[in-house]
């Protein structure tokens, strides 16, 4: 369906459903997680081991083809891994994050869809039967992560950096930096000077935030109708 004729009630108590199915379902599964998330469907984001932390007001988007799934796989049966994602983090769909000893995901960093975040290789090279040997993956502040792109164990991506679509990161790239290629070397250096408007500033006022959706939304869905959304559904027409 080409266009969403859902009548604004409908889409609201979508709304609400995908809150309370966070609420009652995912939420409990976490460690700890933080003030003013967003998970849009919710039921295609798989836990598997923790602990798993998130900070505040971070985006969760997964799609039934994309599912995003963060899983911790200790490196041994007496050390305990772990992901830590801060404030304001963006997931998109089909974000996987895999973790054998530590993952980081510092404030407003942004993973596009299909990025693979890893700190092991899950196999030695001569013995591969157990997980091998790991090292912790950082992403620092602000970084940008693009699509399908694969950040390998023991990486340090520095503040503000940006990894291009497809890029396989296997050593760590300096801050205000762009990174591109198999492996990713760095090809750009930002203005460390230049200001850098983040999620944080996105969500500065979150009642403002959230009363501008509202009233997007209402004007996206206006004239729609139940039973015209129904027609939609069973009978779609190519005039929209």
């Amino acid at each position: 369906m080409r266009k969403d004729y859902r009548p604004y009630a409908l889409k609201k108590g979508w709304l609400k459903f995908q809150k309370f199915y966070t609420h009652h379902f995912l939420e409990p599964q976490f460690n700890s997680l933080g003030k003013g998330f967003a998970f849009l469907g919710p039921w295609h984001v798989q836990l598997f081991g923790g602990p798993i932390d998130v900070g505040a007001y971070s985006t969760f988007i997964a799609t039934a083809d994309r599912k995003v799934r963060l899983s911790v796989w200790p490196e041994s049966y007496d050390k305990q891994g772990h992901i830590r994602i801060g404030d304001y983090v963006l997931i998109c769909p089909g974000v996987r994050i895999s973790a054998a000893q530590e993952i980081i995901i510092e404030d407003n960093c942004m993973l596009a869809s299909g990025a693979y975040l890893t700190d092991s290789d899950w196999h030695g090279i001569y013995d591969r039967v157990t997980v091998g040997p790991a090292q912790p993956v950082r992403l620092c502040k602000n970084v940008w992560i693009g699509d399908s792109a694969i950040v390998c164990k023991g990486v340090t991506i520095g503040e503000n950096s940006i990894v291009g679509a497809g890029a396989i990161v296997v050593s760590s790239i300096p801050p205000n930096s762009v990174a591109a290629g198999n492996p990713a070397r760095v090809v750009k250096t930002l203005d460390p000077n230049e200001r850098f408007k983040t999620r944080q500033d996105w969500y500065a006022d979150p009642a403002r935030l959230a009363r501008e959706f509202v009233k997007w939304e209402q004007a996206v869905l206006k004239g729609n109708t139940f039973f015209g959304w129904l027609r939609h559904l069973v009978f779609p027409r190519r005039d929209g």
